[in-house]
């Protein structure tokens, strides 16, 4: 199947029902409004000369355009190349790194637009969404004028989608997803969530991520549900917004999923309608889960999943789950089949930590990085670069970063082990741990943490943690900031965590 076919498919069952609403601005399309502006979009596309496998750029806020670019770069044939607008002063790499024919972005950022696309030749139309714009042609005027759309390619093969990687071990790099795998996948989060017809998914982070794609936009498509979108997320208007759509299925990162729950112990309940919290961008914490459980008695279901996937490597189960099953993420997907190995290769006994691998769905490569594909899917499998566990039922924990493991005096830190012990402790909303250069130990641990109060007792902290993990915990300091260093995806920034501390602009 085709990515945009989802679309079709709504509009023969349900014509009049609500496909996506944008809430900054409460537009709605319904399903067969979609198709009908996917056509026009496509037909637009093309009178500028975009054809099968061009690359469409892109770059904007979330909103109707958006989506409606997107789709009608599918329904061409072309492959949708997503910038995340954080990434607005790096342009010039992104256009570099795909050649696009076409960049469609928001009026605020056409300086920086026209600036980068000077610079690659391939580039052959500027198209602003808000208009007319200096060296830009008007999406709004070329929508109105409808243009026909070609026969549609139809290739279930062909490339749909540059996912773009944080770039947390290098330059980003562009993992070509292909129409049919993400399908197949996509349709396993759907089922693997108990999606339906019923359901409002609402998600308000970046498009421009992959996981917005299976996470949001594409399960909600298989059954024809109704998808909301939201560009400016605050704690007090995304709350608001939840409750006023009665949105059944949240699709955020542990930032926002925070933001509900701070928001849902003010006003004294969770947004009406809520029936599961789905989480992605980075790991998830058990006091988060716990507090999702057992305050607003609903399920904070965790997803595991890179931009060379397309879909995830491991996915929890909607449903309230026991202390012991907090720290676990849940089972593979029925699409991918997933190991944990060895530094040779072998895939270590249940219970052991390795490298987590698959096969089966992932990326065709990256884009015009050759070097860069034999690496990352040496063997036959996708090497994820992260440490993990998975035992006997086949939950798979992850431990971390193979990249942000380090050794002090001789003994392996995991992380994410001291990471998920400072936030248990009441009061703390976060925590992080990096290792600094030490000539006597290697490296020297040091952890920031985001509390409720304005300072922390670090030794009651270190007890606290000394009781929860192995580690001789005596070169630890612990560290008050007010905010961590956030990647566009939501993670914690631990690069620029690591470098601002060793800089000094930290405590």
């Amino acid at each position: 199947m085709l990515l945009h076919s989802l679309l079709h498919d709504g509009a023969r069952r349900f014509p009049d029902k609500v496909a996506f609403h944008w809430v900054d601005r409460s537009r709605s399309l319904t399903y067969l409004e979609a198709v009908e502006y996917m056509e026009a979009y496509a037909g637009a596309f093309a009178s500028l000369g975009v054809r099968k496998g061009d690359r469409v750029t892109i770059v904007a806020h979330n909103g109707m355009n958006y989506l409606m670019s997107l789709f009608g770069s599918w329904r061409l044939g072309a492959i949708a190349a997503l910038v995340n607008v954080k990434f607005v002063d790096e342009l010039d790499y992104y256009f570099a790194d795909h050649e696009p024919t076409l960049v469609v972005y928001t009026h605020d950022i056409g300086p920086a637009v026209r600036k980068a696309a000077a610079q690659v030749k391939s580039i052959r139309a500027l198209l602003c969404m808000d208009g007319p714009q200096e060296g830009a042609l008007s999406l709004p005027d070329l929508i109105a004028a409808r243009h026909k759309a070609p026969d549609d390619p139809r290739d279930e093969d062909a490339i749909a989608h540059l996912s773009y990687t944080s770039g947390t071990t290098g330059r980003p790099k562009g993992a070509c997803l292909a129409h049919e795998p993400t399908m197949r996948a996509s349709r396993c989060i759907a089922e693997r969530l108990g999606i339906t017809s019923g359901d409002r998914a609402f998600g308000p982070t970046a498009l421009s991520s992959s996981y917005q794609l299976v996470a949001n936009l594409l399960p909600a498509l298989h059954v024809s549900a109704s998808i909301s979108v939201m560009g400016r997320w605050t704690a007090e208007t995304g709350w608001t917004k939840l409750d006023e759509g009665q949105a059944s299925v949240f699709v955020a990162n542990p930032t926002f999923l925070t933001d509900v729950l701070v928001q849902s112990r003010l006003k004294g309940r969770p947004p009406s309608g809520l029936r599961m919290g789905l989480s992605g961008g980075g790991p998830v914490s058990q006091p988060l889960k716990k507090a999702w459980r057992d305050e607003l008695q609903i399920p904070l279901v965790e997803s595991y999943g890179q931009s060379e996937l397309g879909g995830f490597v491991a996915l929890g189960a909607p449903r309230l789950q026991p202390d012991a099953r907090l720290m676990a993420i849940g089972r593979p997907l029925p699409d991918k089949e997933v190991r944990v190995l060895d530094s040779r290769g072998l895939e270590v006994p249940v219970g052991g930590i390795g490298e987590l691998c698959l096969r089966g769905g992932y990326m065709k490569g990256y884009w015009g990085k050759p070097e860069k594909t034999a690496e990352a899917t040496r063997g036959g499998w996708l090497h994820t670069g992260d440490a993990g566990v998975m035992d006997a039922e086949g939950y798979i924990t992850l431990r971390g970063r193979f990249s942000e493991v380090f050794s002090v005096a001789g003994a392996t830190w995991f992380p994410r082990d001291v990471e998920e012990a400072l936030a248990s402790y009441p009061g703390v909303l976060g925590a992080a741990l990096v290792g600094l250069p030490d000539a006597a130990l290697g490296s020297r641990p040091k952890a920031f943490v985001v509390t409720e109060a304005a300072a922390i007792d670090e030794a009651a902290l270190k007890a606290h943690v000394q009781g929860l993990v192995a580690y001789d915990l005596s070169s630890l300091c612990i560290a008050r900031i007010s905010e961590f260093p956030m990647t566009p995806t939501g993670k914690i920034g631990k690069a620029d965590l690591l470098a601002m501390a060793l800089a000094g602009r930290l405590g």
